[in-house]
């Protein structure tokens, strides 16, 4: 094909209506342990999975294990056992140091400086938001969920990370 005809197909297809798909995108909102609003989360759809950017304040200092859990519920009262297990779409184990590893909601640690501010970028590409298997969207939908510590990456099922400090229903945007 040469370059005019291409580009006149283009044009035709632009003309018929055709448009570029809509990016799939998510929010959520996150509370601490009292309730209270504390931070928000972008999550985005790509090629290689999920992007999720998020930004909370008031957190401890140090490292905290940050997953997908499989509930989109965050009941303060319950200390975020609401929000249900790690979410495992593919049945793997927990962790990304053992054999089966790791779950579809498990995701890197991350530091929170002195000032109390996280601000986390984390891709991960064993979650969607389109529908089909591992989408964040089944009928109980699914929840980012904050720990007081870090996962060890091993311990089942969760990686022995203490508390949940932190949680926010996924929610279509």
């Amino acid at each position: 094909m040469n370059h005019t005809l291409i580009s006149l197909l283009c044009a035709a297809s632009f003309a018929a209506g055709a448009a570029e798909p809509k990016m799939q995108t998510a929010t959520a909102e996150f509370i601490n342990a009292k309730g209270e609003r504390i931070g928000t989360a972008t999550l985005v759809q790509s090629a290689a999975g999920v992007l999720i950017e998020a930004q909370l304040t008031g957190l401890p200092h140090g490292m905290h294990a940050f997953h997908v859990h499989a509930v989109g519920k965050c009941d303060a009262a319950t200390g975020f056992k609401s929000a249900g297990d790690h979410y495992a779409a593919r049945r793997k184990q927990h962790g990304f140091l053992v054999e089966g590893g790791p779950h579809s909601g498990d995701m890197t640690n991350q530091y929170v400086p002195i000032d109390g501010v996280l601000r986390a970028s984390v891709l991960n590409p064993d979650v969607t938001l389109t529908p089909g298997e591992a989408t964040l969207f089944d009928e109980d939908g699914s929840s980012l969920v904050l720990h007081a510590g870090e996962d060890d990456y091993r311990t089942q099922p969760s990686g022995n990370a203490g508390d949940r400090i932190a949680c926010a229903v996924v929610k279509r945007k």
